[in-house]
């Protein structure tokens, strides 16, 4: 048997759970929603990296669905229940492929019905304008997990790449852990500053996850997670699941892009500027240097590394996609996953340990966090404090 037919029997016990994918806000930036217009259940490949013919390919057995909306949103909790609408719409319109799930058990239940177990991540702690009440309310929809901050810095918790202002949590930020471990809603410390990181490690009586990070000593990106945190998560119980981008993953694209942005600022240009001008600039500039490409050995390049600072059972995968414009060869979409598990079986990885990095783990960390809500919301009511009056203790 080869390692790609080993890899993918071991998908049929075993399906990836995938922690990021933003196929929600690609369906909203490329057809407002009209989901007619972007039919997942046919091939899609020319729009985006997502479908379901490729998701079944993929051996996605569950699928954490980004309900991301920008920092600057003049109203983001609005737009993130539009996003929520979204993801409430393709699973009403699939399903026979498509399950929601809210906890561990409708994970497993979906595995044994064959179906992909569908769950909410909301991208960015901005999704509930410094309120609490609006974070129960988020979970009362469905979201599973929080990332506490995007790209930019929220008012209680400090970004990676922002420039530093809270020197990590708040006071507040450390009321919205402990709160989002009362519900059970996962903390994600994906895109979080590293002080951040070891705040909520600090704050949470729950596992946390990192919904689509690599490894900070693989490739120097503030986006990924230094070892001194990866080694905290074996007593947090948490997961880091490494993603795909290649300007997180391979050191000569995070380089390429630094050099690239610095080029469209010299014209004139903010480095995020897609008008044709700016991309007139940017393509020549890309002409004279190409690209730097990863492939599915840079990935399994972190993924080797992580394991030896947290552990096999700390590991999972969150490939980011359609919330990228470019991905490693090999793992062009959601396809590619066996090609992921087939490179990693050749370097020994036994089919116990990709077990555990597809699904086991995955699901063990939200069946945890269930486990400490129960206890907590037994114990403590709901938290009513607001960012005025804790963080003005601290000024």
């Amino acid at each position: 048997m080869t390692s790609q037919e080993a890899a993918r029997e071991l998908l049929r016990e075993f399906p990836v759970v995938d922690g990021h994918n933003d196929l929600p806000w690609a369906l909203r930036e490329q057809v407002r929603y009209d989901l007619d217009a972007r039919d997942i259940a046919a091939d899609q490949s020319a729009h985006l990296h997502t479908d379901i013919p490729r998701l079944r390919a993929g051996g996605v057995g569950a699928q954490y669905w980004s309900v991301y909306v920008r920092t600057d949103s003049p109203d983001p909790v609005a737009a993130t229940l539009e996003q929520i609408d979204c993801v409430r719409q393709l699973l009403t319109r699939h399903p026979e492929d498509l399950r929601p799930a809210l906890t561990a058990a409708d994970m497993e239940a979906a595995r044994g019905e064959g179906r992909i177990a569908s769950l909410m991540g909301a991208e960015g702690g901005h999704s509930i304008a410094n309120s609490l009440g609006a974070l129960r309310g988020l979970y009362g929809l469905g979201v599973r997990y929080m990332t506490l901050t995007h790209n930019d810095n929220v008012d209680w918790a400090d970004s990676a790449t922002d420039e530093p202002r809270a020197g990590g949590l708040t006071a507040f930020g450390r009321e919205v852990v402990r709160e989002m471990n009362r519900l059970g809603m996962l903390v994600d410390l994906s895109h979080v500053a590293a002080t951040t990181m070891r705040d909520a490690l600090d704050a949470s009586s729950a596992p946390v996850i990192f919904s689509h990070s690599s490894s900070r000593a693989v490739c120097d990106h503030p986006r990924n997670v230094p070892d001194d945190v990866l080694e905290r998560l074996p007593a947090n119980g948490g997961v880091a699941m490494v993603t795909f981008v290649p300007k997180f993953v391979l050191q000569a694209a995070v380089d390429w892009t630094a050099e690239a942005d610095e080029n469209m600022r010299a014209h004139g240009f903010h480095h995020l500027d897609t008008t044709a001008e700016a991309m007139k600039v940017h393509r020549a500039f890309e002409e004279r240097h190409p690209r730097p490409v990863a492939t599915v050995s840079t990935v399994a390049d972190h993924l080797d590394h992580m394991r030896e600072a947290a552990g096999i059972d700390h590991l999972g995968i969150g490939g980011d996609y359609d919330g990228t414009a470019f991905t490693p060869d090999g793992l062009a979409d959601v396809s590619g996953y066996p090609n992921l598990l087939a490179e990693l079986l050749d370097r020994g990885w036994s089919k116990a340990d990709l077990a555990k990095l597809t699904w086991k783990n995955a699901v063990r960390v939200l069946d945890a966090a269930e486990d400490v809500a129960r206890g907590l919301q037994a114990t403590r009511s709901p938290s009513n404090a607001t960012i005025e009056s804790l963080d003005a203790s601290e000024a």
